[in-house]
């Protein structure tokens, strides 16, 4: 069922059994868990079904620290949410980013990788992968053509990814959600305050407001926060009418561990003769899997390095290439034109049999650290709420991790006579930790309500409940403890479906 916010009454009051806030990749498939059960759900979002630039606007805010995109432009105000931009590619985190590791302040996740595995089985089906078969020799086996360069596995191996069409959730789903009779979904519904009991305890409703004029309220059992991580933690500090420093904020966490996937060019390969890579290239639309090179645990801890993956672009197409940060802009239509300039001519290149020579791309998770965070702006956007501003923090050990990585991949690539590596300028100097100009993220946004067993340490707990709140829960990638390597569509889908187990066996 579908209503338009602006259509109602003004003043109206909505009751369910779930309301979730936010309509994206976590939003909707929490939804979808439940339909056609006998739970009311409540599914809110603040845009349409289209994108329109005075709900994008909402989504507007300062950057400081390193260089960061427009907050704008990072994330889509609509349904189906950031997928109406995402790229599809998807692959489960590692065993060793749930561990805690020493050398990797506040590393640790309350649960394991065993423990999502049957989740990132069902999220295939939501994003339409194959199967849930992440090792290189299924999809050698499959594609004899998919050679491998000949790495010991134990130092560094190929890490898969799958491709998603990409799944644009507002196309796929929209029939379904608005069919289904127990889900009422409400567009125009831009959720602006969470009220609490008297004693903080638990979420007795939410205030929804829209560019109608139009104010309701929203009243349910149980609330799920699956905006985005940057939005999530921006509505947690806002709330703060009854907790002066906004709610599930009681040891100053709520924002804090903001962080990306450092996307970088790091490197240049030069191969003793011309190869075509097929394994480990792609061809958008047509690619079911590919590899990139990946760094073995064991090497991590010797190491004492971050996880991090390596990607191929043929370096007559990559020399040409602006950096990922300097195509993405504000202008949604000039973005897309920028990227898929750059996609035909790497398209082009690859159908050639081989190159002699590539840039190394660098996908690397960000140390966790309290410093990289979302705060208030003391703007206000054109619903009354203040605006979020990001402080995007990196250390040392970010660097001198992809640094380590490269040298790794050099040494092994010598020793098996297949080619060399040369280091880009910015990577040479082990003394110098700053960082170039070019340097992007992923535009995956991660953190700020991080999950931990302590609430001295962490937002939710490990059922992705707001610690001390009974009946608010987080979805989606805000509740990462680590970043890892890999991007984090595929997870934040599988802790969602996870998160919607929970809430059956506690709602029940």
């Amino acid at each position: 069922m579908h209503i338009d916010g602006r259509e109602l009454p003004d003043n109206s009051l909505i009751e369910g059994d779930l309301c979730i806030i936010g309509a994206g990749a976590a939003g909707i498939s929490l939804a979808l868990e439940f339909l056609n059960t006998s739970t009311k759900v409540i599914l809110l979002e603040g845009g349409g079904f289209e994108y329109e630039s005075q709900m994008q606007d909402l989504y507007r805010g300062k950057t400081t620290g390193q260089r960061y995109f427009p907050l704008e432009s990072a994330r889509l105000h609509y349904f189906g949410g950031t997928t109406g931009h995402w790229a599809g590619f998807c692959s489960p985190l590692d065993p060793i980013d749930f561990e805690k590791r020493d050398w990797v302040p506040y590393s640790g996740w309350p649960i394991k990788r065993t423990d999502l595995d049957p989740y990132y089985a069902r999220a295939h089906k939501n994003l339409e992968l194959g199967p849930y078969e992440y090792q290189d020799s299924y999809w050698v086996e499959k594609d004899p053509k998919l050679d491998s360069l000949p790495f010991d596995h134990t130092t560094i191996f190929n890490k898969m990814w799958q491709f998603s069409p990409p799944t644009r959730f507002g196309a796929k789903y929209k029939d379904t959600i608005v069919k289904a009779p127990n889900i009422h979904l409400y567009t125009y519904a831009n959720v602006t305050n969470i009220d609490a009991n008297e004693h903080v305890l638990a979420i007795q409703q939410v205030t929804i407001k829209n560019f109608a004029g139009k104010t309701h309220t929203v009243r349910a059992k149980k609330f799920v926060l699956a905006c985005c991580s940057i939005q999530n933690a921006r509505l947690l500090l806002a709330s703060n009418k009854q907790a002066k420093r906004g709610l599930g904020n009681d040891n100053d966490l709520v924002g804090r561990y903001f962080m990306e996937h450092i996307e970088i060019k790091s490197a240049e390969l030069w191969l003793t003769r011309p190869e075509a890579l097929k394994l480990y290239a792609i061809d958008f639309g047509k690619t079911k899997a590919r590899a990139e090179l990946a760094i073995s645990a064991e090497k991590q801890r010797e190491l004492k390095i971050l996880n991090g993956t390596a990607s191929f672009t043929p370096l007559e197409v990559a020399r040409k290439q602006p950096a990922f940060i300097d195509m993405w802009t504000a202008d949604t239509a000039q973005t897309k034109k920028n990227m898929s300039k750059f996609d035909d001519a790497e398209k082009k290149a690859l159908s050639k049999n081989g190159h002699d020579s590539y840039q190394l791309f660098t996908r690397i998770e960000q140390a966790p650290n309290p410093d990289s965070r979302v705060s208030l702006d003391t703007e206000t956007d054109a619903l009354g709420m203040p605006r979020a501003t990001l402080h995007w923090v990196l250390t040392p050990l970010e660097k001198r991790s992809i640094r380590e990585i490269y040298k790794l991949i050099g040494t092994e690539l010598g020793i098996a006579d297949k080619g060399r590596v040369r280091l880009l300028e910015y990577l040479r100097d082990e003394n110098d930790n700053s960082w170039p100009e070019f340097t992007g993220g992923g535009w995956h946004h991660m953190g700020t309500t991080r999950m931990s067993d302590s609430p001295r340490q962490g937002v939710v707990d490990a059922n992705c409940k707001v610690h001390g709140i009974n009946n608010l829960f987080v979805a989606g990638a805000a509740c990462y403890a680590t970043a890892g390597a890999p991007n984090p569509t595929l997870t934040l889908v599988a802790l969602t479906i996870r998160l919607a187990d929970h809430l059956k066996k506690v709602t029940a």
